[in-house]
């Protein structure tokens, strides 16, 4: 009985059944749905221009659009996928390693190794040498509690 049905299956089944992976991925999107609509409509584009030959049934259409399928995802991994070692992933959650190397201005001197710098929207605590307010700094590090910072050299 299935067997009878997928022999039945002509050639515009493929390229309907292409179409309403495409249109669920526009419902859904996702990155997921479109390879295996894109794998249907190419099978159906085959089988229509391949239709005159013997050994091309469902069997070979099937076997052919699994197999496109499997291409289409790893390429589109390839070319489309995100990469994994991201250098703005890597610091996500981590605004305090994210300032390493910003430069700055101190907002209050630095008296005893402590003092405060604002930094876009943020008053960050400070350690380092003693320096007046106003001091053009450069943050070096970051520990739980305050930013590292040294006197930012002229012309750097």
């Amino acid at each position: 009985m299935i067997i009878d049905l997928l022999s039945g299956l002509g050639i515009w089944n493929w390229l309907v059944f292409g179409l309403a992976l495409l249109i669920l991925e526009i419902l859904a999107p996702g990155m997921f749905f479109i390879w295996f609509g894109l794998a249907a409509l190419v099978t159906g584009a085959l089988a229509f221009l391949l239709s005159h030959m013997a050994g091309f049934g469902w069997q070979a259409q099937t076997v052919v659009f699994l197999v496109l399928s499997v291409i289409f995802v790893l390429m589109g991994r390839h070319f489309l996928g995100s990469p994994s070692d991201d250098a703005d992933e890597s610091l996500l959650n981590r605004r305090g390693d994210q300032l390493i190397g910003q430069r700055a201005t101190l907002t209050e001197p630095i008296i005893n190794g402590r003092g405060r710098l604002r930094f876009n929207d943020t008053l960050w605590r400070v350690k380092g040498p003693d320096l007046p307010a106003g001091t053009e700094v450069r943050i070096v590090g970051f520990d739980p509690v305050s930013l590292e910072i040294e006197v930012r050299a002229v012309g750097q």
